[in-house]
């Protein structure tokens, strides 16, 4: 009884890591149509945001913060992902799932920009603070 329980743990572990793997490459993916000249801007725009925030080493709302830490992640980058992806036009996305997938065997992509942005967002927020404090 003890082995099933830690089978089936670890078939769910294995599962979720599978998941956030291909999640990934659907970032990466969307990244590669951001920089296509086919895809519409409104769909760029959104794309973009979604992968500064899912590939930035630093979070928006970091995750020590009770439930909204873990709640953008959960909602901004899924949601984000399904509506960008159904702003962009298939062709498109199916050349760049390719080229994402190639690219993810080689290497971890990181949005050092999306750092950037958020680490200016934390700074303009806490200036507020300091300011509102005085």
């Amino acid at each position: 009884m003890q082995q099933t329980k830690r089978s089936l743990m670890g078939q769910l572990l294995e599962n979720l890591k599978s998941r956030a793997r291909a999640l990934k490459t659907e970032t990466y993916a969307l990244y590669l149509a951001v920089r296509d000249p086919r895809t519409p801007w409104c769909a760029k725009a959104l794309a973009a945001f979604v992968v500064t925030h899912t590939l930035s080493p630093i979070d928006l709302i970091p995750d020590f913060i009770p439930v909204l830490g873990y709640l953008d992640d959960l909602i901004i980058t899924p949601g984000g992902i399904w509506l960008a992806l159904k702003m962009i036009p298939p062709e498109v996305m199916a050349e760049c799932r390719v080229k994402a997938q190639e690219f993810m065997s080689q290497k971890k992509p990181t949005s050092w920009v999306g750092a950037a942005i958020v680490i200016l967002i934390w700074l303009a927020l806490a200036a507020l603070v300091a300011r509102w404090i005085r």
